[in-house]
């Protein structure tokens, strides 16, 4: 996955609104009007948040009749979700390599 798109999923992610959104969301596919209904903010302003989440692949809708019925795009977070954990790996490994430095260290104090 390129870096920009990993950008545009961090800076979705970065808006609590939209993090409940798509928390929301992983629980099942949700209307707009469900999804707006506990958000102290207009349907238009929703209707931005929706966008912006799947301008970046987070989410998609579909609209049948007059209901837009909105769903967690998985492909998206698991993009998200590789990246956290390579990083997690990476900096497991670095305090693995630290933690047996510093046992050699007391090792060689006893000594």
């Amino acid at each position: 996955m390129l870096n920009h798109e990993l950008d545009r999923i961090f800076q979705a992610l970065a808006d609590p609104t939209r993090r409940d959104i798509v928390e929301r969301l992983t629980r099942g596919p949700a209307s707009v009007s469900a999804l707006a209904e506990p958000l102290a903010m207009s349907l238009p302003a929703v209707m931005q948040h929706l966008q912006v989440l799947e301008s970046c692949g987070l989410v998609r809708s579909e609209k049948v009749g007059r209901v837009r019925t909105c769903q967690v795009e998985p492909a998206g977070l698991r993009a998200a979700e590789g990246w956290l954990g390579r990083q997690r790996t990476a900096w497991e490994a670095r305090l693995d390599r630290l933690g047996g430095h510093l046992n050699d260290d007391e090792q060689e104090g006893r000594s």
